[in-house]
């Protein structure tokens, strides 16, 4: 459940990121895409993260939520490793660029689910202390 914090705390700062910096960031995705293990990268962290979710999904105040999303990144980490690394480099870059003007919205709703994530991690463990 820590690392699902964890990673609710990473959001959160990448949220925080989209909220004040829009411009910045999609340049940050575009040069990101540009590094050689960029691909690599992508997959490895999403089969991580996906089977992470997984296996703490239980120790979680929302199991079912928490082993969906789990499931949703190890489908998108499998995705990608069948996707061509040109392909995923043009789908960043594009939607870096098409998307920079609506970061700043989509940085509010991400702080406010990472955030939920957070709390619905660990929740629990703060709740049932003395």
């Amino acid at each position: 459940m820590y690392f699902i914090a964890a990673f609710g705390l990473l959001m959160f700062y990448f949220s925080l990121m989209m909220l004040f910096r829009p411009h910045a960031f999609a340049q940050a995705i575009i040069n990101f895409s540009e590094w050689p293990y960029f691909h690599p990268f992508e997959i490895i962290s999403r089969l991580i993260a996906g089977g992470l979710f997984v296996a703490y999904a239980g120790d979680t105040q929302f199991p079912l939520v928490f082993e969906m999303i789990g499931l949703v990144l190890l489908l998108v980490g499998t995705g990608l490793a069948l996707t061509p690394q040109a392909l995923h480099k043009k789908f960043a870059v594009q939607s870096a660029t098409s998307c920079k003007n609506y970061f700043r919205f989509i940085g509010v709703v991400s702080v406010v689910l990472a955030v939920a994530l957070i709390y619905a991690s660990v929740g629990q463990v703060i709740v049932q202390q003395p």
